[in-house]
């Protein structure tokens, strides 16, 4: 899970097909990568802090995902992914404005923002996740305590790695989810070689 490892695996320029086929299988529906978008970094607030994406790809119904690698848990808290989350939904508000603004008939609807998915596999997970040592997929969106229905679009998807490879040896790998983890979590042979048989 080095960055420079993951993102190769993953590169959507190369292999669109590796990334469609995890985000498919993490979002629960196909996926088809239409455009990748730069990760540029941008600078938050006053601190000058600089925020760069790992992955970021436009899908076929127009919605964005990033994908970040983190090695450790901690770095890379709640707060921090709401962050990236709002940067993804500002970056695509801005783009559909600037459509509209080209084609002068077309007029700018909120209707136009489509869903942002944060994607967040953690090598080494925090003490929040700890508590739920049986669970290695985590899905977040925002809800309503009453149960009133709006469509909100910031979406996040945690997966902690290191929960997931504590029951590698009792799990099914001819389950495309399950291989994936394993392959990204793992640096054991005996498991790669599992996973090419």
């Amino acid at each position: 899970l080095y960055d420079i490892f993951a993102k190769a695996i993953l590169d959507p320029v190369k292999y669109p097909e590796r990334l469609e086929d995890i985000l498919s299988i993490l979002l629960k529906r196909k996926v088809t990568i239409i455009k990748i978008l730069p990760n540029e970094g941008i600078r938050i607030a006053a601190e000058q802090s600089l925020l760069v994406m790992d992955i970021v790809v436009k899908l076929e119904d127009g919605s964005i995902a990033n994908v970040e690698i983190q090695k450790i848990g901690y770095a890379f808290p709640g707060q921090r992914c709401a962050c990236y989350s709002s940067d993804l939904l500002l970056r695509q508000y801005k783009t559909i404005r600037e459509e509209d603004d080209v084609e002068e008939e077309k007029r700018f609807s909120y209707r136009d923002v489509k869903d942002v998915y944060t994607i967040v596999f953690l090598e080494k997970s925090g003490g929040a996740f700890k508590e739920y040592p049986a669970k290695y997929l985590h899905y977040f969106e925002q809800k309503s305590d009453t149960g009133l229905s709006l469509e909100l679009l910031q979406k996040y998807i945690f997966v902690p790695i290191d929960i997931f490879l504590k029951k590698k040896d009792n799990i099914d790998i001819s389950n495309r989810l399950n291989a994936w983890l394993l392959f990204l979590g793992s640096d054991d042979p005996g498991d790669i070689i599992r996973l090419i048989e």
